[in-house]
């Protein structure tokens, strides 16, 4: 395995991050706070330590899906690691492990939180919290992808790593391009959010960190009610652009380059809206007679679903009080999640949609034996290594959480926290049900608790592998067995040149 290319990249990550956390040091400056100095020595430290990482470059740039694997996940692991350290050093959040919490949600674009107060955290550290959403969203890897130049035809194989979804392919012929068309959207939309917010008189600070949130489908409110003090005209902005950052990008691609035929003719999108629209109905019409008229029963069904089926985790109203029906639709929509290609977490519709056309295939099967049928999606035969990748990762998906729920238990909580609290953090939707419902927070449970749910976080933002590739015993060895042939490659040519 090519360490050297692993130790290159994770050195661009943290001189990325550096330069990222300068952002808060601007924002103290602006509302006069001390908090914001505390940000420097960490931008400091990841400069210091990434410029060594990347002081020599790696002999051979290219890298196979393994190493864009093992970069992907060590590269979220550092940077939720430093990124937590100025929760810490301002005593905002003073346990390490109640930063690291908040700090993996939000890189993770989940939203679950600790704090009980939010509103007093300094304006620096609000920034920063909700910033992390923005960065994770669409992944810093992908926004690394765009501006290091990184040579070699193996790029791919980091968005692979780090983009959700069963597939990724390339917009364009070169990834770089790829990755800077991404971002162009993301950004983009993020602008248009941030100025449809400030027209319904939001303040620009709010604008900002909510349009952060919404962006990166993440979650983390700068209030303690998130978005419930806002107007209706804020809180359907919001739904609004929750429902686009939930939509595979390839399809703003397709439309921005006049190819809208092929962007309405995708499956997963119609899916996706179909779905929403349906469990909108149904909320509607559970919710309508507690309610101050229908309007306002049609904001709340439609925020809500929308924020949980995108995995934002946003909140308007405490849903843990609506009937079982409500309730049974949203902890679904957890699972069901957004578009593949998008910034949203869960499963992903396209992987439902492969699996459900999979099952059709064999009751024809049963029917007609003789019968030969291919799976189709957006009018291309699925190949059987995607059928397979997608049984595989929901067959892994259904025994982490098994396990996370049972790890979990041992705190003594009841099944529907511990269920939706693993729901809710794997997922990356942030708020879940009973004690870890909208209107409550994760603070309650233990430290090991809390590690179990920071490992179903980052493995549910990187679609479990990358992150599961760390505990195989053949990837050390492999780096170990690098090393040791790069030593004594240089043993040779020392012995050579004495000679």
């Amino acid at each position: 395995m090519n360490s050297s290319i692993i130790r290159f990249i994770l050195g661009y990550i943290l001189k990325t991050e550096a330069a990222l956390l300068l952002l808060p040091c601007l924002i103290a400056l602006i509302y006069t706070e001390r908090e914001g100095l505390w940000y420097l020595p960490v931008a400091a430290a990841c400069f210091i330590l990434g410029s060594l990482m990347t002081r020599r470059k790696p002999a051979d740039s290219v890298f196979y899906l393994k190493e864009g694997c093992i970069a992907t996940a060590l590269s979220w692991i550092l940077l939720s690691f430093f990124g937590c350290l100025p929760f810490v050093l301002t005593g905002e959040i003073p346990s390490f492990t109640d930063a690291l919490f908040e700090t993996i949600s939000g890189f993770t674009t989940t939203g679950a939180s600790i704090l009980s107060d939010v509103e007093a955290l300094s304006h620096c550290s609000l920034f920063w919290r909700s910033f992390t959403h923005w960065i994770g969203g669409m992944g810093v890897l992908v926004f690394l992808l765009a501006i290091v130049p990184l040579s070699g035809g193996s790029n791919i194989n980091l968005m692979r790593a780090e983009s959700p979804g069963p597939s990724v392919g390339k917009l364009v012929p070169k990834v770089k391009y790829t990755a800077r068309i991404l971002y162009l959207i993301y950004f983009g939309m993020t602008v248009i959010e941030t100025i449809l917010l400030l027209l319904g008189k939001m303040p620009l600070f709010d604008a900002l960190c909510t349009s952060f949130g919404t962006a990166g489908t993440g979650g983390f409110g700068i209030k303690n009610s998130s978005i419930a003090g806002y107007s209706s005209y804020l809180q359907w902005v919001v739904t609004i652009f929750m429902i686009l950052f939930g939509v595979n990008f390839n399809a703003y691609y397709l439309v921005l380059f006049g190819k809208l035929k092929k962007a309405v003719q995708m499956e997963e999108v119609r899916y996706y809206l179909l779905t929403i629209l349906i469990s909108v109905a149904i909320i509607f019409l559970s919710i309508l007679d507690t309610c101050a008229g229908a309007f306002d029963a049609l904001t709340q069904s439609a925020f809500q679903v929308a924020s949980i089926i995108t995995t934002t985790g946003f909140s308007t109203t405490d849903f843990n009080a609506w009937t079982s029906t409500c309730k049974i639709i949203l902890v679904l929509l957890m699972f069901v999640g957004a578009c593949a290609g998008s910034t949203g977490g869960g499963i992903k519709v396209s992987r439902f949609v492969i699996l459900f056309k999979t099952v059709r295939k064999e009751f024809t099967s049963y029917i007609h034996p003789k019968s030969i049928k291919k799976i189709q999606m957006d009018e291309k035969p699925i190949d059987h290594e995607t059928i397979r990748t997608v049984n595989v990762y929901i067959i892994t998906f259904m025994v982490l959480f098994v396990l996370s729920v049972f790890l979990i238990s041992f705190d003594n909580t009841d099944l529907i926290t511990g269920f939706t609290a693993v729901a809710a953090t794997i997922n990356n939707i942030g708020p879940g049900l009973e004690l870890v419902g909208p209107a409550a927070n994760f603070g309650f449970f233990s430290d090991f608790a809390k590690y179990v749910l920071m490992f179903d976080m980052l493995a549910g933002r990187l679609e479990l592998f990358p992150l599961l590739l760390l505990f195989h015993p053949s990837i050390w060895k492999d780096l170990f067995a690098y090393k040791m042939s790069v030593r004594n490659n240089r043993k040779y040519l020392r012995s050579e040149k004495k000679g």
